[in-house]
């Protein structure tokens, strides 16, 4: 296990808080405020049941790449005898406690106890439905699987006992048996409570097997990080790339994309396949909870997929 702490992109820690490097940063209290204020929320079920849960195979070995959406953003990777998973969230609620709370509009695509092993985990950053203390907990109950994530994260996993966990940052790479992750950048913000915005990096991954590449997004904004990803490691085999929580866009712009953009971007990265991520199980602002994967699929792109809970793409 090798760790490289590169600094290919630009700089995005000003000593004491990091920030999105030329570009527009997330929106503070007022305009949150603001936002609860005026807010004409899409209407949308409280719970959608049309979930079929599917059991994973233990391995894929050779080189065909097996992707299942867990939910929300949590995606098993599957290939060459290697299973990485993103952002793993099976609680019942994305919040601080579990009795309050965002709670999810549908149930995992893959039982827990279904879930195969594990060689690595990678966290985008620390929010709530991101960083899923319950989840990981159980995660690191189960085996020895690293933990890797961005700048100032690994503090709060090891107060947990949970880990072993890798820190890097943009720019920075983690070797490790069979495969590399690299992180790179994002358009985002951190907070898990009032006082700690943006004392910790967020970021997004390529994870680097048999000469091919898998882009994850992680959260965020459509941005200039895209086309410096796409010149230092090049085209991506397959993109997972967030398509919600974007209304308003004058409030979430900053953070995430919407589905034209991550069209956009899609475009930009020339990856062969994207799929949808960040959508679907948590309604987090004020588009319907199906709203992005619809205009995602109005856009009649097949080489942009979006998968319910527990579907699965199989790609060469």
């Amino acid at each position: 296990m090798q760790e490289s702490s590169g600094a290919a992109f630009p700089k995005h820690f000003d000593g004491k808080r990091f920030y999105n490097p030329g570009a527009p940063q997330a929106a503070g209290f007022l305009d949150f405020l603001r936002w609860q204020l005026t807010r004409r929320p899409e209407p949308s079920p409280d719970f959608i049941s049309d979930v079929e849960q599917s059991t994973p195979p233990p391995r894929v070995e050779g080189s065909g790449l097996r992707t299942t959406l867990v939910n929300h953003s949590t995606v098993l990777l599957q290939q060459h005898g290697f299973n990485i998973l993103t952002d793993p969230i099976w609680s019942e609620r994305a919040s601080p406690v579990s009795w309050a709370g965002l709670r999810r509009r549908r149930k995992p695509g893959v039982a827990f106890e279904n879930l195969p092993s594990i060689d690595a985990v990678l966290i985008s950053h620390n929010h709530y439905d991101h960083l899923d203390l319950p989840t990981l907990r159980r995660l690191a109950a189960r085996e020895n699987s690293p933990f890797i994530v961005p700048i100032g994260v690994a503090r709060l996993l090891r107060s947990q006992n949970i880990g072993p966990a890798h820190e890097l940052d943009w720019g920075g790479s983690l070797l490790l048996q069979g495969f590399t992750i690299h992180c790179v950048p994002a358009m985002h913000f951190s907070a898990r409570g009032i006082f700690d915005r943006n004392k910790t990096l967020w970021c997004g991954y390529l994870i680097e097997c048999q000469e091919k590449l898998v882009y994850f997004a992680g959260d965020t904004a459509f941005g200039a990080h895209f086309a410096q990803i796409r010149e230092k490691f090049g085209s991506p085999h397959l993109a997972l790339l967030p398509i919600g929580a974007y209304d308003p866009r004058w409030f979430m712009s900053p953070v995430h994309m919407a589905p034209d953009e991550a069209i956009r971007a899609h475009d930009i990265l020339a990856a062969r396949t994207s799929i949808g991520i960040h959508h679907g199980t948590f309604k987090l602002t004020d588009e319907g909870v199906d709203t992005p994967a619809n205009l995602i699929n109005s856009y009649a792109r097949p080489d942009f997929l979006v998968l319910k809970n527990g579907q699965f793409a199989s790609t060469p």
